[in-house]
């Protein structure tokens, strides 16, 4: 199996910190953000890993080099132009192709056993799935619905928080069906299968979500959700990143890298 980690985006509501640090290299608890996504690649046995660079891309390639230090084999995908967070896929179709791969934020740290949710995910032969998490302010983030399987029944992605507002995949549902469904947000992994390349829109920049997986949806393609109840953690903005870094330093998780 391969991997695309996503580093490519500017990080804006971090700065001044990622006007000269690339997001990804951020450090926390003495190592950079992009090693936690990493290393949990490489405890599921996926050695071949993409990353996806933009923003001060050539620190984040000085600092990974080959990957070789972490067990890894790196291939870099530069991006002179943003290509959105499923533009990289059209450049990187053929790296991708062969077999079940997986997409990963550089931003994201979870102790997700990345080996249960691709074991989870060829179970039900599904064609992609999406990691889950029910956070306490879930009215932040889109919401991802799914059933008593597990089936991801609608996608409701946040288009604006005052007044709140999303725009549904599929656009109506059965209210009795609605009712039945849990809600989730989308907590940066995702397993697919190389069909999903067939699927993806000819030209870049493109959303993932919006771009691929909630036409999917509404197409009633078979798509998972699994959910995780572990440790999960993300870093949008610099009081999330100062709290995080103090919680890193009087507790830090267990089995992160």
């Amino acid at each position: 199996m391969k991997a695309l980690v996503l580093a490519a985006g500017m990080g804006e509501r971090l700065r001044p910190l990622t006007d000269v640090t690339p997001k990804p290299m951020l450090e926390l608890g003495g190592r950079p953000l992009i090693n936690f996504p990493l290393a949990m690649l490489r405890r599921a046995g996926i050695t071949d890993v993409a990353i996806n660079l933009h923003h001060l891309g050539s620190q984040i390639q000085r600092g990974l080099g080959d990957g070789s230090q972490l067990g890894l084999h790196l291939t870099y995908a530069p991006e002179p132009v943003l290509l959105g967070t499923g533009g990289p896929l059209n450049g990187l179709r053929n790296f991708l192709s062969d077999d079940t791969f997986v997409i990963a934020n550089s931003d994201t740290i979870l102790d997700l056993d990345l080996g249960a949710m691709i074991a989870f995910h060829r179970e039900r032969s599904a064609i992609a799935t999406i990691a889950l998490f029910h956070p306490a302010n879930l009215d932040y983030y889109s919401r991802l619905e799914i059933d008593a399987g597990k089936n991801l029944r609608r996608m409701r992605l946040l288009m604006r928080r005052d007044p709140l507002q999303y725009g549904d995949y599929p656009p109506a549902i059965d209210d009795a069906v609605a009712a039945t469904l849990s809600p989730f947000m989308y907590c940066g992994v995702i397993v697919a299968e190389p069909a999903v390349l067939d699927r993806i829109p000819p030209h870049a920049p493109w959303s993932l979500m919006n771009g691929l997986f909630a036409p999917m949806v509404s197409r009633a393609e078979p798509i998972f959700g699994y959910v995780h109840t572990g440790y999960f953690r993300t870093m949008d903005d610099l009081k999330s990143y100062d709290a995080l870094k103090t919680e890193f330093a009087s507790s830090p998780p267990p089995k992160l890298i």
